[in-house]
């Protein structure tokens, strides 16, 4: 599916038009994966668009690039700023905002000391990652054979354009065999997460999810989703998960940026549960929605509006 164009993209401070924005070929991120980023939404609400946790998803390109030993050229109040003028100035009212951080053109070779650090921001119209139908009837998954990176090989908890090498494999393998998406194994065998999604299982009564000691990006929307589903009263812990326990339990579902809330409906086309959404993968999608959309009260703090000034600049 071809990418919609939205008017400009924000790089190193300037706006500058969709089609002009463009690296050198001999940039160090092409040729070594040397990139960090983060996946933010906008939505649109009475009160006009507004981002889903911007303070955090910035706060983590900042840890990200603290791993990787890139020092940013912009505080994240300014990066933040930056994301809600980029929404703006497309007059967009519902998005998807992609903030990169990444090494820019000076030399070939792995040392990558000497590169100049770029900053850019996208924002562009983006529909349901997975499809509007799989969020009632759900994904179909399969158990990928690629396993997640071991501890001490790619930092999981860096969102590192480098491990999405990893993701392109499992996308692959799962869309090729006729699955929708895959579910990754860490390097012991268990469960860790999709191929750029957390999951849940509900079992038992209890939610239950892989720890960030599965090789799992500690995600934003995956936070939420356990704020709300303990608030809502649900028993909600972290643990380490088997691959046949995705067989057997009542509901299961993922969550991120990109999937929002989706149910999982099969897993190696063995059906979960009814084979559909259940319960309470729908109560956690009407409690989701019904705060992005400015639909239920934001009390969280999640929402950050777009100033419909900036769209003058």
């Amino acid at each position: 599916m071809a990418m919609k164009k939205s008017d400009k993209i924000w790089m190193n401070g300037t706006f500058v038009p969709w089609d002009d924005a463009k690296v050198h070929v001999l940039s160090h991120v092409l040729h070594y994966g040397s990139s960090v980023f983060e996946g933010i939404r906008a939505y649109e609400t009475k009160n006009g668009p507004a981002i889903f946790r911007l303070g955090e998803h910035i706060e983590r390109l900042m840890m990200s690039s603290k791993i990787y030993r890139m020092e940013v050229p912009y505080s994240a109040e300014q990066i933040e700023t930056a994301c809600l003028e980029t929404v703006a100035v497309n007059n967009l009212k519902e998005c998807y905002i992609r903030p990169l951080v990444y090494r820019g053109y000076s030399h070939v070779g792995v040392d990558p000391r000497g590169t100049p650090i770029e900053v850019m921001i996208a924002a562009y119209p983006w529909g349901k990652y997975l499809g509007e139908e799989a969020l009632t009837k759900g994904a179909s998954v399969k158990i990928g054979t690629w396993a997640r990176m071991a501890p001490n090989t790619l930092p999981a908890m860096a969102k590192a354009g480098g491990n999405y090498l990893n993701s392109q494999l499992l996308k692959l393998e799962a869309v090729e065999d006729g699955y929708d998406e895959a579910i990754a194994l860490d390097v012991q065998g268990y469960v860790s997460e999709g191929s750029g999604e957390n999951l849940f299982a509900v079992y038992k009564n209890e939610i239950i999810t892989p720890p960030v000691s599965s090789s799992i990006l500690s995600g934003i929307t995956r936070d939420s989703v356990m704020r709300l589903a303990t608030d809502m009263g649900y028993k909600v812990r972290e643990a380490v998960i088997p691959r046949e326990m995705l067989y057997i339990v009542d509901e299961l579902f993922f969550t991120g940026t990109a999937v929002e809330v989706t149910p999982v409906s099969a897993v190696d086309r063995i059906k979960v549960g009814s084979g559909e959404r259940g319960p309470v993968t729908k109560a956690l999608q009407d409690a989701f929605f019904g705060i992005v959309k400015g639909d239920l009260p934001d009390r969280y703090g999640w929402l950050s509006m777009v100033p419909q000034s900036a769209a003058k600049r």
